[in-house]
């Protein structure tokens, strides 16, 4: 009987085991089915953006005739077959084939990506894609070849707007807002990485707000592991809306290849400067007239906000919008326009992008009050280029300036006297022609005494003669120079 009731029991833990293992496996199943359709669902999203996106990303190929050095490598000497160019991840030139009666210029062949914006013609792409190009030529997605138009460039940001002239209508991409992207998000990268005409590639948004890369005056990159390779310089970045949130820049590597972090330009940046392109041709930025600094946690600590709270002001310039705004040295700006400064990156990029004759409210704390200064941005002084100069360069004649200090003029033997130093001279400029060193002190500009590199700039500026008459001081001896300004 025993023998019976054990035999009974051990059936049924036998039918119990295997229920539960089949329940086991039809939950597996289940999960891998479900897990497949997620990835299938992933496929076809990706799958429906590129067909989307795809008939807008161009090929684009540049020329420029360059002059030969020798049996080295070809440059364009700048933008875009440059070290620069190359170190932007663009497609490397391939070799010239070189022979006794070659001539001594030849064309240089770089090539990149763009996106259309418009059904009209208008392309964006990067400033050291085209650069000084000679010839621009954009290829679409059906093989058809169009001699581009440089509209204008912004090598500050590094975008750049050409256009072609086409008798029908092109598939154009709708820009999106980049301010909504968040780290995690989805992102598609189209290019032409090493030639290869329209390739996607995935990823995510690894990091926003990466600043201080030293390859652009402004920077504010996306960052992302979708792989950015040579020759994807311009293209789009993409949501999953097929929106552009961002313009294809660069990436980190130590091989020439993705590495997993690659770096766009905000799509919010690019639409400001499009704008002006279109408008103008050029790029016009906003000034405060400010020295900043990021807050350490020592500064911080002393003036009892929290790190990341604000930026202080280290300087403020003479004649410039901050000083008539009232804003003085040691404030600490909260906000610009109702938004909080967290770094001097962010308000930089903020001013420059305000436009000229613009008012703005800016949230200070002075000696632990808060305070409201209201401000009118100024313009920026800039190069050819559009490259901001700073308050103590002076382009015209090939000079910086800095201020006099107490322990300068001790170091240089310029104790109790007045003036502003020379803290740098370009090589083949006006200053240099005329024996202006490093080190040398401008005591007077048109027989007016000087103390502040912002004194010797308007000074001049206000000046209507071509020549610019100085007292220059080297050590012991001052002497005047007359130099012709072009």
């Amino acid at each position: 009987m025993n023998k019976v009731k054990h035999s009974i029991f051990l059936l049924l833990l036998l039918l119990l085991v295997s229920g539960i293992s089949g329940s086991l496996l039809t939950r597996t199943a289940s999960a891998q089915d479900a897990g497949l359709e997620n990835l299938r669902e992933t496929g076809r999203a990706f799958r429906s953006v590129a067909k989307q996106v795809g008939s807008a990303v161009v090929f684009i190929k540049v020329e420029k005739a360059v002059k030969r050095r020798g049996m080295g490598s070809d440059h364009f000497g700048g933008n875009p077959l440059s070290d620069e160019f190359f170190r932007r991840f663009f497609g490397q030139p391939p070799q010239q084939k070189r022979s006794p009666q070659q001539a001594p210029r030849h064309n240089a062949v770089g090539q990149g990506s763009g996106f259309i914006v418009s059904a009209d013609g208008y392309i964006m792409t990067n400033n050291h894609v085209v650069g000084d190009a000679d010839k621009v030529t954009v290829q679409l997605l059906d093989g058809s070849e169009y001699e581009a138009k440089i509209i204008g460039t912004d090598p500050p940001t590094d975008v750049a707007l050409i256009k072609i002239d086409v008798d029908e209508k092109l598939p154009a991409l709708k820009l999106g807002d980049s301010d909504q992207l968040e780290v995690g998000d989805w992102v598609l990268a189209f290019g032409n990485p090493f030639g290869l005409s329209h390739t996607l590639t995935a990823g995510i948004v690894s990091a926003k707000g990466r600043s201080g890369m030293g390859l652009n005056d402004y920077e504010n990159f996306i960052q992302t592991d979708a792989a950015i390779n040579p020759g994807n310089s311009g293209g789009p970045l993409v949501n999953l809306d097929g929106e552009v949130v961002g313009m294809n820049t660069a990436i980190y590597s130590r091989s020439g290849g993705s590495m997993g972090i690659g770096f766009a330009i905000p799509i919010n940046m690019v639409k400001h400067i499009r704008q002006q392109l279109i408008q103008d041709g050029g790029v016009t930025r906003g000034r405060l007239g400010v020295y900043i600094q990021d807050l350490n946690r020592d500064l911080a600590e002393s003036f009892g906000i929290n790190q990341r709270e604000g930026i202080l002001v280290a300087q403020v310039l003479e004649d410039s919008p901050a000083e008539d705004a009232g804003l003085k040295q040691g404030d600490i700006i909260l906000k610009v326009a109702g938004e909080k400064v967290t770094t001097v990156a962010k308000f930089r990029n903020t001013i420059a992008m305000t436009k000229p004759g613009k008012r703005v409210e800016l949230l200070v704390l002075r000696e632990g009050s808060k305070k409201k200064i209201k401000a009118t941005i100024g313009a920026m002084d800039t190069d050819k280029d559009g490259h901001p100069i700073s308050s103590g360069e002076l382009s015209e004649l090939g000079i910086s300036l800095q201020k006099l200090t107490a322990d300068l003029a001790e170091q240089l033997g310029y104790e109790g006297i007045q003036g502003v130093l020379i803290s740098k001279v370009e090589p083949g400029s006006i200053a240099a022609r005329a024996g202006i060193q490093r080190g040398h002190l401008i005591e007077e500009v048109n027989r007016k005494e000087v103390e502040t590199p912002e004194q010797v700039k308007k000074l001049i500026k206000e000046s209507d003669k071509k020549t610019v008459l100085l007292l220059v001081r080297k050590g012991d001896v001052s002497r005047y120079l007359a130099l012709r300004i072009n």
